[in-house]
């Protein structure tokens, strides 16, 4: 569930200018109207935005922010101003109802990754409305900067979830934020808001990993609003953060270990990959590996340390791209034999962008009043223990939680999300975090919505899965939806040799 698409950052223009509405652009503030503001003008009033063309696409951009109170429930205190990135529909007729994309993480900012969406096939009828959810971005993100330190590149390399990190990230935090005021469901009201203020009627959500919880979480607080819903790499309530990593992992591991053999070329190159996996664990289990890391700005070549959980949480961290899990066998092949650096070094990349795309304050301030309050000791004993990967992750993020404030939840949060909204859901079959049995857990609590199971891994894609996402969008209904192209979806070939440079 920590992890996002990561795109090329964008530069978000934080300037007062142009205010847009449903009618379009205009390149001067629009003026207000005599007598007493209603809420939408109110609303309309915080929301600061300046519109371009991009050369490249021609499409026309509006980048800036929108104002919300910390405290939603007071309205008083501080404002924190929310990243904003309209992409404006090429059709000259658009629909009315734009697509919402929610990120990742907990802790992504969506809006560094609107370059990525210029050339998305939502735009040739659709607008696409990009908002950094409270924590994520603009003048509020929530970064626990000793996470991400290239002077040490072992740290990429060992767990987290420490107090090291932790807990001088929260004291700094709590400084300037409030940080029991960044829940989900405060960030959906926030994404309401911004629709409002935009002068949408309806819209359209999307979402991976975490971005599939916010928007069901909308989609509860804000059903009228929502036309449909696409959900890739499902999250639903019933999944706890991160209790349920270590068992995900290890199904993905099988998975993959079935698909390695009944691929030839892989099954020729490593034969034995079960065998050789559960191999490695036992020699970790005696000592770690001593290997080096190429440093990601100095090129030098730097000693490391493998222990065991470190490598099973880089593996975990690697297996949720689509691309680099096509690496796995051959990674795990070498460092059987005892060469771990080609391991190492994707791994700790792995490890370092997700550390650099996520906000980890906005993470523990999600998930430790919405997730990890929820885990009992039981769980984690009939659920983690047993595993290859074992408790450490749930029980140091725990541990975590044990100072981070918490935000306040409603006490119905944890129940199912049952709302009459169509939806698509999809799963990929080497997910190593969100397999395709939470895509059923929530579906069964949907009664207008598709599961589809896909080969891939966390977030599925390739152009069978856009087609049928294009038909479900335009037709705005999952009945009698055309998915028969999913039939002859194949994983992509593992790549079996190792660039030695």
């Amino acid at each position: 569930m920590d992890s996002t698409r990561i795109g090329t950052p964008a530069i978000v223009l934080l300037l007062a200018g142009a205010i847009v509405g449903a009618a379009g652009w205009s390149g001067q503030r629009q003026a207000t109207p005599a007598g007493p503001p209603s809420g939408e003008q109110q609303l309309r009033s915080r929301l600061s935005l300046e519109s371009r063309v991009d050369q490249q696409t021609g499409l026309t951009i509006s980048e800036g922010t929108f104002a919300v109170p910390e405290d939603r429930a007071s309205g008083k205190g501080r404002l924190i101003r929310l990243g904003v990135v309209v992409i404006r529909a090429k059709s000259t007729n658009p629909a009315p109802d734009p697509v919402f994309v929610f990120a990742g993480g907990p802790g992504s900012d969506i809006t560094r990754s609107a370059r990525s969406y210029l050339g998305s096939w939502i735009a040739n009828q659709r607008d696409i409305v990009l908002v950094s959810q409270r924590g994520t971005g603009a003048d509020n993100r929530l970064d626990c900067g000793l996470a991400v330190d290239d002077n040490n590149v072992q740290g990429y390399l060992d767990p987290l979830f420490r107090d090291d990190i932790f807990k001088p990230c929260v004291e700094t935090l709590a400084r300037t934020f409030d940080l029991t005021k960044y829940s989900t469901e405060l960030a959906a009201d926030d994404y309401n808001d911004v629709r409002l203020a935009l002068g949408y009627d309806r819209i359209n959500v999307t979402g991976t990993s975490y971005g599939t919880r916010m928007a069901l979480v909308y989609m509860r607080l804000h059903p009228t609003t929502v036309r449909t819903a696409i959900l890739n790499g499902v999250v639903p309530l019933a999944n706890k953060n991160p209790l349920y990593h270590a068992a995900s992992f290890d199904l993905a591991i099988q998975a993959l270990t079935v698909e390695c053999a009944n691929e030839p070329e892989c099954r020729s190159a490593v034969p034995n990959l079960g065998t050789e996996f559960r191999a490695i664990l036992v020699r970790l289990d005696a000592a770690p590996a001593e290997t080096v890391l190429i440093h990601p700005v100095s090129g030098i070549r730097i000693p490391v340390t493998l222990s065991r959980e470190a490598f099973l949480e880089a593996l975990r961290v690697m297996m949720y791209s689509g691309v680099r899990n096509r690496l796995v066998p051959i990674l795990l092949h070498r460092a059987y034999q005892g060469d771990f650096e080609p391991f190492a070094r994707l791994g700790a990349s792995s490890e370092r962008d997700l550390r650099r795309n996520l906000a980890l304050g906005q993470l523990l301030s999600v998930t430790c009043a919405e997730d990890v309050d929820r885990i009992t000791e039981a769980e984690i004993v009939t659920i983690a223990r047993g595993t290859s990967a074992g408790e450490g992750r749930v029980r140091g993020q725990k541990a975590m939680c044990s100072f981070w404030p918490r935000s306040a939840i409603s006490k119905s949060y944890g129940d199912p999300v049952g709302v009459d909204v169509p939806t698509l859901l999809l799963s990929g079959t080497l997910d190593p975090v969100t397999p395709p049995r939470w895509g059923q857990e929530a579906a069964r609590h949907l009664p207008r919505s598709l599961h589809l199971v896909s080969p891939g891994a966390h977030g599925v894609s390739g152009p069978c899965i856009t087609d049928i996402q294009k038909r479900f969008l335009d037709a705005g209904t999952v009945d009698r939806l055309d998915v028969s192209c999913t039939s002859g979806i194949k994983p992509a070939r593992f790549q079996l040799t190792l660039d030695r440079s």
